[in-house]
């Protein structure tokens, strides 16, 4: 879905900031498309009594427009809030009387998701207000992945085929599964409510089966918000935190993901913070290489570093600047024997390092196109 640019945007919208024991980078990038679509939320602190050692951060993939995503980035967190903290009014130990909640403990793990997944059905009923959103003159949609961090827990939320991973003990520990119209569970839910699943897409036409506002998918008489063809329900799953293990979250659109899976990416991000902790540094190189391997999408990363996440290796940085010395070293050798009738293109410098029986190590996850 979508038109594509002759060549890319690469200009780059990047941000970082630290606090409750986290740090985090972002970095966006337009790529190919003809619009940039995609938005994001990082919060250090929760404004709310006993919650400022709580952070949230998104990622939302907007489609056929951005107003869904922007909206949401701006307010979704807001909803949930009012929706945890409301539920929080019902527990042992509230003042019914005065309604005060400054004396409260943070809310339940039930209570949390709960107030998550009312939460997003609360911002889409309301943005269906929206006049242009009503009235058909906007049919944007849009993805959601975050993870809301407690002191103790990960809520792991997503509503689409954006998604999120943990890297723990240097592995994948989780990740969230991709809301597609062809897996059986939304399928059936399609099929019910009278819609279809052709070429993988609701009704031949919509990529994902969940989704914030898409509203053109939501009218259904007789069935309710969560039961329409594009439902705006998100899974959410708690992780205990293990702070001797956990090492950084990885939340990233599917501009991402279609063309590094999970282990890619998180191996890939680990040998940059072995060079490095610039963390926006470390989401530019992800955005590039990603372009360099071939993706066609806007293009969206948040990495959120935890305590115990890599750190910058001598060995490591050395290494990086011998790799970066032997490809400027080869490229000007290829360059230097070149004539003007056979000047080598970009693909045909990278074709001929890829066969270089001489090659030091490359960047797991990246190789080449991460250089």
């Amino acid at each position: 879905m979508g038109a594509f640019l002759d060549k890319p945007r690469t200009e780059k919208h990047n941000s970082h900031g630290e606090g409750n024991g986290l740090r985090y980078g972002l970095t966006s990038m337009q790529g190919w498309r003809v619009e940039m679509e995609d938005a994001h939320t990082a919060v250090l602190g929760l404004p709310a009594p006993n919650m400022t050692d709580w952070s949230f951060f998104a990622v939302y993939d907007g489609h056929a427009g951005s107003r869904v995503a922007n909206y949401c980035s701006t307010h979704l967190l807001e909803h949930i809030m009012s929706a945890s903290l409301g539920a929080r009014g019902t527990q042992v130990g509230s003042d019914s009387s005065t309604g005060e909640l400054s004396a409260q403990a943070p809310p339940s793990v039930d209570t949390v998701k709960t107030g998550i997944r009312t939460g997003f059905l609360r911002i889409d009923e309301h943005m269906r207000s929206f006049s242009d959103l009503r009235n058909g003159m906007d049919r944007s949609g849009s993805t959601a992945v975050g993870v809301l961090l407690s002191p103790d827990h990960f809520f792991f939320i997503n509503c689409g085929d954006s998604r999120a991973v943990l890297y723990r003990n240097s592995q994948v520990c989780f990740s969230t599964l991709d809301h597609k119209p062809c897996n059986p569970r939304e399928r059936e839910r399609i099929q019910n409510a009278g819609g279809s699943v052709m070429i993988q897409r609701v009704n031949g036409s919509l990529a994902v089966s969940r989704a914030l506002g898409d509203y053109d998918y939501k009218c259904v008489e007789g069935k309710g918000p969560t039961e329409q063809l594009v439902s705006p329900e998100p899974e959410v799953s708690d992780v205990v935190r293990a702070p001797e293990q956990d090492q950084f979250v990885v939340l990233a659109c599917d501009g991402i993901w279609d063309v590094m899976s999970n282990e890619e990416l998180c191996d890939f991000v680990k040998s940059r913070l072995e060079v490095t902790d610039d963390l926006e540094r470390v989401c530019n190189e992800v955005v590039d290489t990603c372009l360099h391997k071939g993706s066609r999408d806007n293009m969206s990363v948040v990495l959120v570093c935890l305590p115990n996440a890599p750190k910058v290796s001598d060995d490591a940085v050395r290494r990086d600047a011998d790799l970066n010395r032997y490809l400027e070293s080869r490229v000007k050798e290829m360059l230097s024997q070149a004539d003007e009738d056979s000047y080598p293109d970009l693909g045909t410098v990278t074709r001929t390092l890829s066969a270089d029986a001489h090659m030091l190590p490359l960047p797991p996850g990246g190789g080449l196109y991460s250089k």
